[in-house]
């Protein structure tokens, strides 16, 4: 199923916290504390891992905002939106030191964390995969990274975990995703972004067709089942499924 970007919001002034909970849940984030301590912040980082950080600088206690970040960055690889009403040189050139996402100044709007936080999820597909090449006119492409992608969906950015992909269709210059819940329409080709796919997982069995190989329940001449569905398998791809599924 598609889950909730997880936010952390660090922010001492727990008004403002509520608040930037507030329009984070509106633009269909989910928010996995607000906390008003470096120390609590760097704790709930090791026991919950969220998506990104929204982090302010000037935080009260033993550390600020920027030793909370490197602190952090030694616990795991999460990116971090620093919120600041102190944008003078001698910060901007501090912070820089713990390689932001993004920095949000005080006073902001709900489109400056939502540009923010899309910017940020663009950047680190494009650490983990390199930038897309192919653009339908219009539409907006999806991000993908080694263990998920991250998608448009219902108007707000959500992400999809690869292993639960079943299988992913080609409609033209779009491409079907589907799981056991839900059914996702993306504006790329099915060439495009098996590319960017982990081939270890995915095969492409059929021109129309990609399968996640740890969800293939049988093996027919001329079909494979997933998830109580027909796929169509082409003759010449049955040797690499059957070998693809024995080194999983």
């Amino acid at each position: 199923m598609d889950k909730g970007i997880k936010i952390l919001v660090v922010e001492d002034e727990m008004i403002i916290g509520a608040k930037i909970s507030m329009l984070l849940t509106d633009l269909g984030y989910e928010v996995t504390g607000i906390l008003p301590r470096g120390e609590e912040a760097i704790q709930h980082v090791s026991a919950n891992r969220p998506d990104i950080v929204l982090l302010d600088i000037n935080l009260k206690g033993k550390l600020d905002g920027i030793e909370t970040a490197l602190q952090i960055q030694k616990i795991a690889d999460i990116p971090i939106i620093y919120l600041t009403a102190n944008a003078d040189e001698a910060t901007f050139n501090r912070a820089k030191i713990s390689r932001p996402a993004a920095f949000i100044s005080k006073p902001f709007k709900q489109l400056d964390l939502q540009r923010a936080i899309e910017l940020t999820i663009s950047r680190m597909a494009e650490r983990a995969t390199g930038p897309f090449t192919e653009k339908v006119a219009g539409e907006e492409q999806p991000f993908i990274l080694s263990d998920r992608i991250f998608i448009r969906h219902s108007n707000k950015m959500v992400k999809i975990m690869l292993a639960e992909i079943l299988y992913m269709e080609a409609d033209r210059n779009y491409c079907r995703i589907f799981t056991q819940q839900k059914e996702y329409l993306l504006a790329i080709t099915l060439k495009t972004i098996e590319e960017k796919l982990p081939m270890r997982l995915f095969l492409r069995i059929h021109r129309s067709y990609i399968i996640n190989l740890s969800h293939v329940d049988e093996v027919a001449e001329s079909h494979v089942m997933l998830g109580q569905k027909t796929i169509p398998l082409s003759a010449d791809q049955k040797e690499k499924l059957l070998k693809s599924i024995k080194t999983l």
